[in-house]
């Protein structure tokens, strides 16, 4: 908007406009006639636009400047046909006023316009332009939501039907991979035999196909799948190539530390660390898929990043052209399928729907039931609070003997979803136990007292447990009140807790292979910490239970997996104990795991830096001597046997302090006396699992007897402890609760020995006397 600016000037010639009408006999208005007649055409037209517009504003007076007027027409400031706009136009023309700031603020009041000429026609004019544009707008947005609405309907029925087509593909070629996973089954097991005797090549993926929830709640997923790297150990057999695709991006130290301990085979043989270094660097191949910095914080399983990872495949491709191969992966995930497809191996697994379904703890239970094997006590496929409440009273009822019961949710793994509950919170305990007592054991389940005892105790047991329940892994689950949610949406199992202060634990691996031949690969006692869920130390081979029984167990477990179809490497989760009743000793299954395990991947390096032979059917590692020594010997035939014992850990070295460089830790150990003798193929030798974090690693101590490998063991830890828990750099390890643990074992060990000793002598006398 233009305004114009007029200097406060006297008019000589002003004249008056009363209510927008032009008084034409008036003698001012006569005056300004007479002195502007020659321009007199040109000041006609401005005039009356001028009257038009204070009519129609209902001024009642405007006071005109004659000079202004006729200065305008002469510079042509007032014509219409301008590129001012009309609303400069009338500015122009209320500019020529002399009360033009009174006039201004009159007809800015609203409703002004109305009240002059054609006031009426103009508001209705107003009114119905505001109704029409309404009408039409209310109009338009309708149609334009309907439009919309259309366009979005549109575009989810084409998401739709692409999702339905797409979703078709991906189920044809699920059905195309299953078919060639059974086919490429089939053929494995026809030339198994030939296969696992000749030259092969063999793909490890060690690849945990769990769920989502269970890999998010995981701390370093990544890395806890590389603690298997013990794998590339199976190159000892010399028939025997290995591809290892690594869940993490290995550094030149790790590769370097794993080819010179492999290059050891040829020294561990002769017994001579002079022994120049063999060069296994042919017979293996570490690989690192592409997609692991794509999908870093996706908690993806392998097999889902080598999927992904089109160089690396091509690349075992390559390797594995005109070779005779086969994969073996973890827990079997959906896309282990699809990656055997595009490789055009057989998979030595179990298919993974079979896998899903009996890796939890109801679907292992259901398997080691039909086994026909000594179960602890319990319910399976718990989904309801009335289920959990209802059954665990039964079972308490009916098993007065026992004094923990443990609640297990079915998805979880390494021990996390596990809560425990002991009886002797409840208030009616010891009267029950005077009532067990004085009926007696035998006659006790088919008793009146016995459910009335039951009746008792779920009264008291949905109070008690949100009370004395307490969970194992508070990270996880920090009140009972989280662990009961999950476990409900879950399902879990209920198990009882031996009745015995000593317990033992015995886990066993065992290979299925595809012609039906059962295979018993590795077996170790455990030392389990207070919460007797998580395996911390384990030494092979076990000695806890009679290697017959373990040998009956195991076939038993076999023949049930394989009547479901299971392939492959699966562990067992065994636990002795004395019964208090009988005095006898117990065996009880309590754990089935499917895939291979960071225990085996720990024996194949045992056996690699021993180049032992572990029979577990006796219990034994007969460890040769070395070849230089079989050479010279003549007259001993036993000298190339011996019994051994060795100890390892998985993830022992656990800690929020990062070793900057393993170079730097390794010259420790070197400092400290921590190494590994190859004649006496005794000593320490560490696993490592990645080269960024730096948080674990996995020990292991060989030794001619469990004393010596654990007092090995606990002298490493302390070492270490010292070293990377130095005053200012303080850090959180598990060495302390560890070494406490092995001390424990140590001190049962001797008085175990002192014992039979002190038998022996007693024994020598009463044969003196």
């Amino acid at each position: 908007m233009c305004t114009m600016h007029v200097a406060p000037t006297v008019s000589k010639y002003p004249f008056s406009i009363v209510k927008g009408q032009l008084d034409l006999e008036a003698p001012d208005f006569s005056k300004f006639k007479k002195q502007y007649c020659l321009c007199w055409a040109g000041v006609l037209k401005p005039l009356e636009r001028l009257q038009k517009i204070l009519q129609e504003f209902a001024v009642p007076l405007a006071q005109v400047c004659g000079e202004r007027l006729a200065a305008g027409v002469q510079s042509g400031e007032l014509d219409w046909r301008g590129a001012w706009g009309r609303i400069a136009h009338v500015e122009k023309l209320l500019s020529l006023l002399e009360n033009r700031d009174e006039v201004w603020d009159l007809m800015c009041q609203p409703g002004q316009r109305y009240k002059g000429s054609g006031g009426h026609q103009a508001a209705a004019v107003l009114i119905q332009s505001c109704w029409r544009r309404y009408s039409a707008r209310t109009a338009y947005l309708v149609q334009l939501r309907s439009k919309k609405a259309v366009e979005k309907i549109a575009r989810s029925l084409v998401k739709h039907i692409k999702w339905c087509r797409l979703q078709k593909r991906m189920e044809a070629s699920r059905v195309r991979q299953l078919e060639n996973f059974r086919n490429k089954a089939e053929s494995l097991a026809a030339h198994w035999k030939r296969i696992s005797s000749t030259k092969r090549t063999i793909i490890h993926m060690p690849s945990l196909g769990y769920s989502l929830h269970q890999r998010l709640s995981l701390r370093g997923f990544d890395v806890l799948q590389n603690t298997q790297m013990g794998r590339l150990c199976e190159i000892r057999d010399e028939n025997v190539e290995i591809i290892y695709v690594s869940p993490v991006k290995l550094g030149e130290d790790v590769i370097q530390y794993y080819t010179r301990l492999l290059g050891l085979q040829t020294a561990i043989e002769l017994g001579d660390a002079s022994e120049a270094e063999s060069h296994p660097t042919k017979r293996f191949t570490i690989l690192i898929p592409e997609a692991l910095e794509e999908f870093s914080c996706r908690n993806m399983c392998l097999a889902s990043l080598l999927k992904y990872s089109p160089r690396t495949l091509r690349r075992i491709k390559n390797l594995i052209k005109g070779k005779q191969a086969y994969m073996v992966s973890g827990v079997t995930h959906i896309d282990d399928l699809a990656v055997a497809e595009e490789l055009d191996v057989p998979l030595l697994g179990t298919e993974p729907a079979l896998s899903q379904l009996y890796s939890t703890k109801s679907g292992g239970r259901r398997i080691l039931s039909n086994a026909g094997v000594n179960l602890p006590p319990g319910k399976l496929d718990v989904y309801t609070l009335q289920q959990l409440h209802e059954g665990l009273a039964e079972l308490m009822a009916n098993h007065m003997e026992v004094h923990r019961w443990l609640f297990k949710i079915d998805s979880e793994v390494y021990g996390q979803g596990t809560a425990y509950f002991d009886v002797c919170h409840l208030k009616c305990h010891q009267w029950a136990q005077m009532e067990f007592s004085r009926i007696g054991t035998e006659q006790w389940r088919a008793s009146k007292s016995q459910k009335s005892v039951m009746i008792k105790f779920l009264e008291e047991i949905p109070h008690l447990l949100k009370s004395y329940s307490q969970t194992v892994n508070t990270s996880c689950y920090p009140t009972w009140a989280s662990f009961l949610k999950h476990f409900l949406q879950e399902g879990g199992v209920i198990e009882a807790f031996p009745p015995s202060d000593h317990v033992k634990y015995v886990s066993v691996d065992i290979l299925l292979e595809p012609d039906g031949d059962v295979g018993l690969l590795s077996c170790a006692d455990q030392l389990r910490g207070s919460s007797g869920v998580e395996a911390r130390v384990c030494s092979v081979p076990q000695s806890s239970i009679c290697p017959d029984m373990l040998l009956s167990i195991c076939t038993r477990v076999a023949q049930a997996c394989q009547q479901r179809y299971i392939m492959g490497h699966i562990s067992l989760g065994l636990l002795s104990f004395m019964d208090p009743n009988s005095l006898e000793k117990q065996v009880w299954v309590v754990d089935l795991e499917l895939g291979y395990s960071t225990q085996l991947a720990m024996t194949q390096l045992m056996l690699m830096m021993t180049r032992g032979k572990l029979d577990c059917c006796t219990a034994s590692l007969d460890v040769p001597s070395p070849a230089k020594d079989i050479k010279h010997s003549i007259r001993r035939k036993n000298r190339a046997e011996t019994r051994r014992f060795a100890v390892m850990s998985f993830q022992l070295l656990h800690t929020n302090l990062s070793l900057v460089y393993y170079s730097t830790f390794f010259l420790m150990c070197k400092a400290q006396g921590i190494g590994y003798d190859v004649k006496a193929k005794q000593g320490t030798v560490f696993a490592l699992h990645d080269s960024r974090q730096r948080r674990t690693l996995s020990m292991l101590t060989i030794s001619e007897n469990l004393q010596g490998a654990l007092l090995t063991f606990a002298h490493n830890l302390s070492v270490i402890h010292q070293e990377i828990s130095a005053p200012n750099m303080q850090g959180t390890t598990n060495f302390k609760e560890l070494i406490k643990d092995i001390e424990e074992v140590l001190g049962t060990i001797v008085q175990k020995q002192t014992t039979s000793q002190e038998r022996r002598e007693e024994n020598t006398i009463d044969i003196v006397s």
